[in-house]
């Protein structure tokens, strides 16, 4: 047999002083560790290292390839996954052998599985929270051209994000990644996911002695129907009217509130109207602001620098930017002819030193005044009537949910 070949990421351990010659099985390992975890088709086992804690998974060389590639790839697009740092071949003269290959990925600290969000008295009051968290992580794995093709609450890992939770993809063996996927594609991979979270589900009521007639197996129909609202969400076409603008900010603003970034708003004229589209995707918790920084010069909070992109936005589609991917050139004309004396205006009739805020709580003010006229209020007309009613901030926003919509 050839010896074991390891390919692992810089700033990981070399992982050579691992019996890789042995089934993980069999290892005796002082760097084992017992950690909860899931049930898996392969043999999975937890070690610790200076660096950190991470997971080895044993299976086919052909599917640890295929892990480790894309999770590599899903990683480069920020997208929710488990880090992939290494990937262990010829383990054994048959590739197709379980113990061919190994994938090595880091450990997602304070990660549960949904086994254990079902201790006790079940989902619970997390039920709703887990729900949108599954639906939201296929919506982000679709966006980005990820057909998963063996979507299970087996195959996934839940964080708690403050009083949200939060859903990560950790098998991705089967899966593909296109350019773009069909509605094909996308209704396959959720007719696979409905149908394995019902056979979990009766899975956990066996195992439990509870009849199958009080299994939670409607479980994986409420997760496609979260799914269905937000991928129309995330995907529909609006188109609004010439002084309608305000609705830019809107859509902007509800997708925010269901965790993605808004990288791209697509603005064409149509005979009744202007067809708006946005494309939402998935980054870190400080896009905006490094986004903002980037095309502005401007240092903001990510919140911050949400409402600021927003308005550039809106300022792009009153300057008849067909297409507003060119947000370089739109950010410059935007922060010139609407930033620059926005502040100069906070500063000398505000009086307030926190100009950003200042701005931010001023496009508030205009999106909700705007809103309740129906239509766009002008700059001017909309900084004057902030002033004239004490500079409002910000109020609490309702909680968005399919709940809301009917479904």
């Amino acid at each position: 047999m050839t010896e074991p070949r390891i390919t692992v990421r810089p700033g990981h351990p070399d992982f050579l002083d691992l019996a890789w010659e042995q089934s993980v099985v069999d290892w005796r390992s002082s760097r084992l560790v017992t950690l909860p975890k899931g049930i898996s088709r392969h043999e999975v086992r937890f070690v610790a290292y200076d660096q950190g804690l991470y997971a080895v998974k044993e299976l086919p060389l052909k599917a640890a390839r295929n892990d480790y590639q894309v999770l590599r790839e899903l990683e480069r697009m920020e997208a929710p996954s488990v880090t992939a740092v290494g990937l262990v071949e010829d383990r054994s003269d048959d590739p197709g052998a379980e113990r061919s290959a190994a994938l090595i990925t880091r450990y997602v600290d304070f990660s549960f599985s949904y086994r254990e969000l079902l201790e006790g008295a079940g989902f619970g009051q997390r039920r709703r929270q887990m729900l949108a968290a599954f639906a939201g992580l296929l919506v982000e794995l679709h966006l980005a051209g990820c057909f998963w093709g063996d979507c299970s609450l087996s195959n996934v890992l839940f964080k708690y994000d403050a009083m949200a939770i939060e859903a990560l993809m950790v098998d991705a063996e089967t899966a593909e990644l296109h350019p773009e996927l069909s509605d094909g594609q996308r209704l396959h991979d959720i007719d696979i996911m409905t149908i394995n979270v019902a056979g979990g589900m009766a899975d956990i009521a066996a195992s439990r002695g509870v009849s199958l007639d009080d299994a939670d197996t409607d479980l994986g129909e409420e997760m496609a129907s979260w799914y269905e609202w937000l991928w129309d969400e995330t995907t529909r076409e609006t188109v609004i009217g010439s002084d309608e603008r305000y609705r830019i900010t809107e859509r902007v603003r509800r997708l925010n509130d269901l965790g993605f970034t808004v990288d791209e708003v697509d603005l064409t004229s149509t005979d009744g109207g202007t067809r708006l589209r946005v494309r939402p995707s998935v980054g870190p918790r400080n896009h905006n602001s490094r986004r903002l920084r980037e095309i502005t010069g401007i240092e903001a909070s990510e919140w911050q620098a949400r409402h600021l992109l927003s308005d550039i936005y809106h300022f792009s589609a009153g300057q008849r930017v067909d297409n507003s991917g060119d947000m370089a050139l739109a950010a410059i004309r935007w922060r010139t002819e609407r930033w620059e004396p926005a502040v100069r205006r906070i500063r000398a009739e505000a009086g307030d030193d926190n100009v950003l805020q200042g701005y931010c709580d001023f496009l508030n003010y205009r999106y909700e005044a705007s809103s309740r006229a129906g239509a766009d209020l002008g700059q001017r007309v909309a900084f004057d009537g902030w002033l004239a009613a004490g500079r409002p901030g910000f109020r609490p926003e309702p909680e968005v949910s399919p709940t809301d919509t009917g479904i």
